[in-house]
């Protein structure tokens, strides 16, 4: 990767860091972000698993000290991000295979994650292991669908694989959407 291309790839790592921070609270209750599953989507379709992992977990750890977020915001971004990225890249670059990985990932595997780290980390009673589950995946459908919606029109247009090239990181076919 030349040196122009890890310039805008770390300036669009920054720039969906500081987007997910300042949209993170839009239709936000605790155990539901979606606009935390819109960025990690956006992430994982537009620079891979591990970017969005970093992506993920820099906006939990910040919403945590900024905005006093319970830890909910990393084991509810983590799982999804990652997975997210992995059934995109094994898919060859379906969107709904972003969004299947973030709705798993997040919405069964982080929601389930949460209640140890809840429970015995932070303190909470009266918890058990499905607490989160309903909570968790409807914030993963909304977020998912907005995601799915976005990066399907930014597809059809060309927009996606421009930036895709660009960034060089994601390489799949034009229309493989």
């Amino acid at each position: 990767m030349n040196k122009h291309k890890q310039l805008l790839g770390l300036v669009f790592f920054s720039m969906m860091v500081a987007i997910g921070v300042v949209i993170s609270p839009i239709l936000r209750v605790e155990g539901m972000c979606p606009m935390a599953h819109l960025i990690n989507i956006t992430m994982a379709v537009f620079m891979g698993p591990w970017y969005a992992f970093l992506c993920a977990l820099a906006i939990g750890c910040i919403r945590m000290a900024v905005m006093g977020i319970p830890p909910l915001a990393l084991t509810g971004a983590i799982f999804g991000a990652t997975l997210s990225g992995i059934l995109y890249k094994l898919s060859k670059g379906k969107i709904w295979a972003a969004v299947l990985g973030e709705i798993i990932g997040t919405g069964l595997i982080g929601s389930i994650v949460s209640y140890p780290v809840m429970t015995y980390l932070w303190g909470r009673t009266g918890l058990t292991w499905m607490f989160y589950v309903p909570s968790f995946l409807m914030g993963t459908i909304i977020g998912g669908s907005i995601a799915y919606v976005l990066l399907k029109s930014m597809s059809r247009s060309g927009v996606l694989q421009s930036i895709q090239r660009k960034l060089g990181v994601q390489n799949f076919a034009e229309t493989n959407s």
